[in-house]
């Protein structure tokens, strides 16, 4: 159960669902994050929910869902790869006190929206905001389904120092597997089954007993696990793609600015990729004097 993420439908209904752990992928992300317990409970969250969004698109890329404001957190950030790999960050302000009980809302601040954005291998990238108007995580993802998406979508997340849980429903548009009304009544019944779920059931049980536990009346039929783990997608290779980006010759008047080593820091994962003057050159294929 651990690390995982379970795809499921309600069998003769159009309503579709994901229940997600993390456990070990969440931990390791905590460790690149030195953070305040509610902020690393909310990152979790964010964790979850990234996992819960990825499924529901037929992609190669990456699915980033963040949090952003003036407030004592400015900035969470969640990203889950279509290999179900998972990374995180939250940016804490310098002399911040955060209150154990603040809400999202509250500890992002003023100004404060939530944004996902989809990265495709191959296609346009994608970008959904809408303002951050509500104290939780999930009421403010189905104020987005809401006002951007125009679905049916509930959330159910969880969250504490060590394990974070997830479930998220949504409505198959066009699916037809049952009446209006059938599938009316079922996404009444499938949202209050879930609102019966615990932070333990969601912590705790495997997802097999706790499908049948909230929903055996609608016949949930599983679609699939996928196994989630922290990997950060930073390499020596983005860095460079970074920097010959920037082009030449900002890079090395930044390279003369830095005293000859142009460095790069992971937010995400800590590491540090360091390019010499023999680097950029190789970068540019030549040195600076020919670059104009």
């Amino acid at each position: 159960m651990s690390d995982q993420l379970e795809r499921f439908i309600f069998s003769k209904h159009d309503v579709r669902g994901q229940l997600v752990t993390l456990t070990k992928a969440y931990r390791e992300v905590l460790e690149q994050n030195h953070l305040p317990l509610p902020v690393q409970r909310l990152l979790g969250e964010f964790l979850a929910a990234s996992c819960l969004l990825s499924t529901t698109l037929k992609f190669e890329g990456i699915l980033m869902l963040q949090a952003r404001g003036e407030g004592d957190v400015p900035l969470l950030v969640a990203e889950c790869t279509n290999h179900s790999d998972v990374r995180g960050l939250a940016r804490v302000a310098e002399g911040a006190e955060i209150k154990p009980d603040a809400t999202l809302r509250e500890l992002v601040g003023n100004r404060g929206a939530l944004v996902i954005t989809v990265e495709p291998q191959e296609g346009e990238r994608y970008q959904g905001i809408v303002p951050l108007e509500k104290d939780t995580l999930a009421e403010c993802l189905e104020d987005y389904f809401t006002q951007s998406e125009q679905l049916k979508t509930r959330f159910w997340i969880e969250s504490n120092a060590d394990t974070v849980g997830g479930i998220m429903l949504q409505v198959l548009p066009g699916n037809n597997a049952a009446t209006e009304e059938e599938n009316a009544d079922a996404w009444e019944t499938g949202v209050h089954l879930a609102s019966t779920v615990t932070a333990d059931e969601l912590h705790n049980l495997p997802h097999d007993q706790l499908l049948v536990r909230l929903f055996h009346e609608l016949e949930p039929a599983t679609l699939g696990t996928a196994n989630i783990r922290f990997k950060c997608s930073c390499s020596p290779e983005r860095s460079a793609r970074a920097l010959i980006a920037m082009g030449p010759e900002d890079v090395y008047t930044l390279l003369e600015e830095q005293g000859g080593e142009i460095t790069a820091d992971c937010q995400f994962c800590n590491r540090t990729y360091r390019f010499d003057r023999e680097k950029v050159e190789e970068l540019f294929n030549a040195p600076p004097h020919t670059l104009h």
